[in-house]
């Protein structure tokens, strides 16, 4: 359990990715994955270095930005980086409390509490620094009416191109940290944002004869947020951790898991809108239950539901 309060988070406001190509990135999240179009920030509305996306789904939003300009510091996170996740975005009720009380206690500022404002009313944001080059925005958006937030433009829905898949709301996002960072920042989180372990495992339950991890899940007080944290364990191989590290060229955000009423569904769209999944050996569903114990559910049809939905 966390010795501090947990800090008064609404849940996941949205995830901000930098990328080499923005236009092309929405485009694919619009086509494979079905989320919306629903604001937009560029040249042809005054925003002269920054190109960015607004894509939503349910209550998921994600933006997508390309730096316009190589002097940009966007530019510098994808040249290292490649594509990847700059900011996980919270939602709070004071963005300027919810800064002040990170940094506090012991969180590095990223950017200081400003208001945003326009025509449609103000938001407030702040940010502070976590693992590698990812950062949490804070966001109080409730004076706000206007499109996503100042300095962004309306699209006009329904979005021509866009195929919902049922995608719900974010689930949880996994940091990848170095060699004996994971209690670093599991204590980080706990001490900074008051959040707790919610579930643990280590190289025994995650592992293969070639690769092992190790995972501790925080969660916030209400459990609307959950961020897994990673590290590699000692296996016959490099570890998937370690080997993402050494890609990315540091700690990051390794995957977001995308919640769903109804898997088979969603799978199947997404395979029929080219999003490729990976194949299940054989013997995966075999072995399900000297795994896990007796399931109740038709283990069979699922199988059949996963793998034809893999392509």
């Amino acid at each position: 359990m966390s010795n501090v309060d947990s800090f008064p988070l609404n849940g996941i406001d949205h995830v901000h990715f930098l990328v080499g190509n923005a236009k092309q990135a929405a485009h694919y999240y619009r086509t494979a994955f079905g989320f919306s179009l629903t604001a937009y920030r560029g040249l042809e509305n005054g925003s002269r270095d920054i190109v960015s996306y607004v894509l939503e789904q349910s209550r998921v939003r994600f933006v997508v930005s390309a730096p316009l300009r190589p002097d940009n510091p966007m530019y510098d996170f994808v040249r290292l980086h490649g594509d990847g996740v700059r900011d996980i975005a919270l939602d709070v009720d004071d963005a300027f409390a919810a800064w002040q009380k990170a940094v506090e206690r012991g969180a590095e500022s990223a950017y200081e509490p400003k208001w945003l404002e326009d025509e449609h009313g103000r938001i407030a944001m702040a940010g502070i620094k976590t693992y590698g080059d990812t950062i949490h925005s804070f966001v109080s958006r409730r004076e706000y009416r206007g499109a996503f937030r100042p300095g962004y433009v309306a699209v006009a829905l329904p979005d021509a191109v866009a195929r919902p898949v049922g995608l719900c709301h974010i689930d949880h996002m996994v940091g990848n940290v170095g060699w004996n960072q994971m209690l670093t920042w599991v204590d980080w989180y706990s001490r900074v944002m008051g959040f707790s372990v919610f579930q643990s495992f280590d190289d025994k339950d995650i592992s293969t004869e070639y690769s092992a991890l190790m995972s501790k899940v925080m969660a916030n007080g209400n459990g609307r947020i959950k961020f897994p944290i990673n590290e590699p364990a000692e296996g016959k191989k490099k570890s998937q951790i370690e080997e993402y590290i050494d890609f990315y060229h540091g700690p990051g955000v390794q995957h977001i898991a995308l919640s769903t009423a109804n898997i088979l569904e969603t799978v199947d769209r997404l395979a029929g809108q080219g999003v490729e999944f990976l194949r299940v050996p054989s013997d995966y569903y075999e072995q399900l239950e000297a795994r896990v114990g007796k399931i109740e559910a038709a283990v069979r049809v699922v199988a059949l539901g996963h793998l034809g939905g893999s392509g």
